[in-house]
């Protein structure tokens, strides 16, 4: 049975791995970068710098979280490492573009990547047309999902209802507190179907059939 999405407005989605399949790997070579940029600015060996890497990572919702704090990165700096990275791993999806142009009300992306990377990856997928304003890192005062005040912040500017919101997203973890606030919320990828958590609403392998499947609210 479809999903019931009549009460929804506002769509908010994840960027990485969420409008775009995890297989296409394109976020494995922004972790190689990242970890490259780590073990060049600590002196660790490889698999300690990876190490680390996931400890600020899981520490702070964000690698640069763990960067900023203890070893007083420029995130500016940072994310221009991510500027330059090939998009041919990415392809665009005429299924998916169709099942996004369905959905009535404001659509939003809302990432903790920066928005030069943002308007790369939605160019690239031929998607940048579909959305009404990207909520990036930098928009969000450098605090990263999941934490409460990155929520909050978007809420805020961009005048959000939780209750008439949806939120799409490959991360668990940052999809509980999107629900403690009233939203519906939906995990997207090929783990999705194993999640057992009460603040997951709908879990989905593939984005666009769902999409292209959910009862919306009628256009006015």
């Amino acid at each position: 049975m479809s999903a019931d999405f009549t009460h929804i407005d506002t769509w908010l989605f994840d960027l990485d791995n969420t409008l775009y399949p995890v297989e296409s790997g394109f976020m494995g070579e922004i972790e190689r970068r990242m970890t490259d940029y780590v073990e060049k600015l600590t002196g660790l060996p490889r698999t300690e710098a990876y190490a680390l890497q996931k400890k600020y990572l899981a520490e702070h919702g964000l690698t640069l979280g763990g960067l900023i704090v203890h070893h007083g990165v420029d995130p500016k700096d940072f994310h221009a490492l991510f500027h330059d990275l090939s998009l041919e791993a990415l392809a665009q999806d005429a299924d998916l573009i169709a099942a996004l142009e369905r959905l009535p009300g404001r659509r939003l992306i809302f990432t903790n990547a920066d928005g030069v990377h943002a308007e790369r990856v939605l160019a690239k997928l031929g998607l940048a047309h579909l959305f009404d304003d990207v909520f990036h890192i930098g928009s969000a005062g450098y605090v990263p999902k999941p934490d409460p005040v990155a929520f909050q912040r978007v809420i805020a500017a961009h005048a959000i209802d939780p209750a008439a919101t949806a939120f799409f997203e490959d991360s668990e973890r940052n999809l509980a507190p999107a629900a403690h606030m009233g939203m519906t919320t939906v995990l997207v990828g090929p783990h999705a179907g194993a999640s057992t958590a009460a603040f997951v609403h709908h879990r989905v392998d593939h984005l666009a059939p769902f999409l292209r499947d959910a009862r919306v609210r009628e256009a006015a």
